[in-house]
């Protein structure tokens, strides 16, 4: 194993477009190339990072899938009944508050949040997110960075996803003056946030990239110091891309009188909405009620190309892809849209990813799940 130091900073949304627009570090990493954002979300992209897996693989497209029988939240359907009015229980804050009341009743150490889903229908939906991805067997069966990184015998650092990301730069940068890792994830999630509600607007955008150019080349002086040989490379797992319309789902389901758990089962993500069909004749109802909304069904060559078709039918039976910048609004995601969103298809412009370093990309590497390999090899 080399004695050169390699380490991985992920700013999360900071897309390729962004990076160009500003310059991102031009000077300190000159060689870039712009990625293929995985299908799906963060949810999606953050085991695809870590396992160097797809969604078909490593199991995690969307948050919530249709799941009876075998859902964790089996319990719920003695509560339910009594959260009531439903308009209380679907303020953000009290269902932020209720989130972490069932994260900590069913012992879920990974990222949990209900976000818009009705909590009725939570007896029949599985999470996909129970354990902490970034910790030995997060991931498992699949091998996940920490995994691969302890069985090679480095002494590495991954950052705490709980941590504010000021935090995770400071620990990091006093591990490098020390020189005590020979790899290090150095993760940043705060952009992502302030592009869902920002994007476009540089006023806002352009100091927190500067900030970040700022920070990494404080990583970079403190990797300097601590006097081994070393690559720095920051990378991404998506852009944003602005909203431009919104679709109804909801209205539109209603208006066929189908029920939902009984005729047909859905996740109405912020830009897909994926169906089970439970009875004859649903499945041609919903297509119907989505003729006139912007974006198509998935065929099964499309999900086999961007790794989420699954013959157990875990994502759904059928997907339906918004057109980029169209949301679901309201969705299981929330009632309102965001300035910005990313999920769509892969091939959007401002969707793309980016990774910059201060060593040639290697050439395998133009896919998110592409990263994996990268971080791992000796």
């Amino acid at each position: 194993m080399s004695n050169k130091v390699k380490v991985f900073v992920f700013v999360d949304a900071l897309g390729w477009e962004q990076v160009e627009k500003y310059g991102f570090l031009k000077d300190l990493l000159p060689h870039r190339r712009r990625i293929e954002m995985q299908f799906g979300y963060s949810c999606t992209a953050i085991p695809t990072i870590l396992t160097g897996k797809r969604p078909d693989e490593h199991g995690h497209l969307a948050f919530y899938d249709w799941a009876p029988g075998k859902s964790p939240f089996g319990k719920m359907r003695f509560l339910a009944p009594f959260l009531r009015p439903k308009s209380f229980w679907r303020r953000g804050r009290v269902r932020h508050q209720l989130s972490k009341l069932i994260k900590k009743l069913y012992g879920f150490t990974g990222y949990f949040q209900l976000y818009g889903v009705p909590v009725e229908r939570l007896p029949k939906l599985d999470y996909c997110e129970k354990t902490d991805l970034f910790v030995p067997g997060g991931l498992a069966p699949v091998k996940n960075l920490a995994d691969v990184w302890g069985e090679q015998g480095l002494k590495y650092h991954i950052s705490n996803w709980r941590l504010p990301e000021d935090e995770n730069f400071r620990r990091a940068s006093e591990l490098f003056r020390k020189g005590e890792v020979d790899r290090a994830f150095v993760y940043s999630a705060a952009f992502d946030a302030l592009q869902h509600d920002n994007v476009g607007r540089d006023e806002v955008l352009r100091p927190k990239v500067e900030m970040y150019a700022g920070t990494i080349r404080s990583l970079y002086d403190a990797l300097v110091a601590g006097g081994r040989p070393f690559e720095l490379t920051v990378f991404s797992d998506h852009g944003m891309t602005p909203l431009r319309g919104t679709a109804d789902a909801p209205a539109a389901l209603a208006k066929t009188g189908l029920v939902w758990g009984e005729d047909y089962a859905s996740a109405i993500d912020s830009t897909m909405a994926r169906f089970w069909w439970l009875r004859d004749g649903a499945k041609e109802k919903v297509r119907e009620a989505f003729a006139a909304f912007p974006g198509h069904w998935l065929g099964e060559d499309e999900m086999h190309r961007n790794g989420i078709w699954r013959d157990d039918h875990k994502f759904g039976d059928d997907i339906f892809l918004a057109d980029a910048g169209v949301q679901f609004c309201p969705s299981d995601m929330g009632v309102k849209p965001l300035n910005g969103m990313h999920g769509f298809d892969p091939s959007d412009r401002d969707s793309c990813a980016a990774w910059l370093s201060t060593v040639p990309v290697p050439g395998s590497v133009t896919r998110v799940c592409d990263y994996f390999s990268a971080m791992t090899a000796s």
